[in-house]
């Protein structure tokens, strides 16, 4: 399920099992092939929020999460940081990536 960040990032994580966080740019070229996949996930799975970071808008929680190359993919559980993965990731990577 795709969620609106609006910003009430931490209460997104902390009301959600599985939260995955894309941390994106409209510019980075990998970030435009990896988002396709994330909204896929989305839609296909309601146990995990879904939740893109736009770094251009939202530098201090880029900061925050250590961000600095994207795509940079967050997944929380329960609250924490659970994994992290930088750069692009195919579909069957993502779903094995959020399946653990």
């Amino acid at each position: 399920m795709k969620v609106e960040l609006n910003n009430n990032f931490d209460e997104i994580i902390s009301s959600n099992a599985k939260v995955l966080v894309d941390f994106y740019a409209d510019w980075c070229g990998p970030c435009k092939m990896v988002g396709p996949l994330v909204a896929q996930i989305a839609d296909e799975h309601d146990d995990v929020a879904v939740v893109k970071v736009n770094v251009d808008d939202e530098m201090e929680l880029a900061e925050k999460f250590g961000v600095a190359s994207i795509p940079t993919i967050i997944l929380f559980k329960d609250g924490k940081e659970a994994k992290k993965n930088i750069g692009a990731m195919s579909k069957a990577q993502l779903e094995e990536f959020i399946s653990e």
